[in-house]
């Protein structure tokens, strides 16, 4: 029996620019073929426009896709999810915030959330196989907030420890728990290049 194609990983960032030294940046390096949803410059809190930038990603792909996403990529890929039907292999959701409680001082409010479509949180089960990554001292998102939402995305919870929001700011650039994971949805990887330098 022939074994089944490696799927093409696609990252799905948050509202954020390009950052060079985000775990999903580094991804790319270990994921040959792997693609990067670009990052807005107008429109960035549309939801809208957050999920046709997925969807014009991952319609151009053909064969299995892994989606990876981080922060309000979560959010992006379940309301894509929502809407529309291509089939996914998997999804690994990394640290989503909870739009529905008020996050920190220096991020969009409830009502600006739910004036560009983010709100309410999807919360129906989604269509393929799903990892939530969570941590337990996540500043935009209690453990239990993140568990529920897990839960009603039928998606298996990983738990992370206190490890923030998992991004730079929380010390975290590579993430190589997430190698593991993609590799359960066959997800094929390289060696790290520094290993060898």
């Amino acid at each position: 029996m022939n074994p089944l194609p490696a799927p093409t990983v696609v990252l799905v960032p948050g509202l954020r620019d390009h950052v060079p030294d985000h775990w999903q940046t580094a991804l790319t390096a270990r994921l040959p073929g792997s693609v990067t949803v670009p990052p807005l410059t107008d429109l960035r809190l549309s939801c809208d426009a957050q999920v046709t930038a997925l969807n014009d990603v991952v319609s151009g792909i053909e064969g299995p896709v892994v989606l990876v996403a981080h922060s309000a990529g979560v959010h992006t890929t379940v309301h894509w999810a929502a809407r529309h039907t291509r089939p996914v292999r998997g999804a690994l959701l990394a640290t989503p915030p909870d739009f529905e409680t008020p996050l920190p001082e220096g991020h969009p409010g409830p009502r600006t959330l739910r004036d560009n479509g983010w709100l309410p949180t999807p919360s129906a089960t989604l269509p393929f196989p799903s990892v939530v990554a969570a941590s337990t001292n996540d500043p935009l998102a209690r453990f239990d907030r993140v568990t529920a939402l897990a839960d009603a995305w039928g998606s298996r919870l990983v738990d992370l420890g206190p490890i923030g929001h998992l991004n730079p700011a929380s010390g975290y650039g590579e993430w190589p728990r997430a190698l593991e994971i993609l590799q359960a949805f066959g997800c094929r990887t390289t060696p790290d290049p520094k290993a060898s330098a």
